[in-house]
């Protein structure tokens, strides 16, 4: 047991959830960074920065249910929740078979609902409770051949508004976050000449840092935060202003 509270961020040891994971650390949090795929990444992560790691499938209600029970039975509670996990399955809807939406749904929108379902009722008694969802600029604006992903990140917006009304008298914040192209693994495999078209979509000239996302986590995690729920946060360098 800690006096410090505990955040939980799903996929918290690579890209953008290494940089939520490690900015909360930061800002005097006990962090768990969840994992699902690769180990050896997981423990370079743990050993370089101090952070317990958890190997659990967030797309699995059951394994969550499980491992989260375990995880406030040593922890006492999770205060900050951030459900950052995702993946993709790009292709054409016309071409696009059954697996690869099921998929991303699962991972990236029903993870929230297991994630989050496993955690609010603690958050309740205690009343105390900040929850935080990654979305993505997609989610807003679109993307060609993403349709499962953008289904998925747009469900998240809305399930944030919703838990934010319902958590609202018992202190618990809900709010989303949309970021644009930032640069992590995902953003590097993209090759160099389509990459730079993207580039000049954005005004800032620039991706984003993994950092800039980390801070604004943070905030929303903060006691000073607590009027901050149901908002939605465009981090994009003005690619896109809807």
């Amino acid at each position: 047991m800690t006096d410090k509270k505990i955040a939980l961020v799903t996929g918290g040891t690579r890209g953008i959830g290494a940089a939520i994971s490690k900015y909360l650390q930061k800002h005097d949090f006990q962090v768990i960074a969840n994992y699902y795929s690769n180990d050896e990444a997981a423990d370079k992560f743990k050993n370089e920065n101090g952070v317990e790691i958890a190997k659990f499938d967030v797309a699995s209600f059951q394994q969550v249910q499980e491992e989260i029970g375990k995880l406030i039975e040593t922890h006492g509670a999770i205060h900050v929740l951030v459900n950052n996990a995702g993946i993709t399955k790009d292709g054409f809807l016309h071409k696009m078979n059954e697996n690869d939406w099921d998929a991303v749904i699962d991972t990236n929108l029903k993870s929230a609902f297991n994630m989050t379902r496993a955690v609010v009722n603690k958050m309740r008694e205690q009343e105390f409770g900040r929850i935080i969802n990654i979305s993505s600029i997609n989610a807003q604006k679109g993307q060609m051949g993403q349709t499962n992903y953008c289904a998925a990140k747009a469900g998240l917006i809305g399930f944030t508004k919703a838990l934010a009304l319902e958590g609202a008298r018992k202190n618990i914040t809900a709010n989303v976050i949309c970021p644009g192209y930032i640069e992590t693994d995902m953003t590097g495999a993209i090759q160099a000449e389509i990459l730079s078209e993207i580039v000049k979509t954005i005004p800032a000239g620039r991706l984003g840092k993994p950092e800039e996302i980390g801070a604004l986590v943070a905030y929303l995690a903060s006691e000073e935060a607590a009027f901050t729920t149901g908002a939605v946060f465009s981090v994009n360098g003005g690619q896109y202003l809807g």
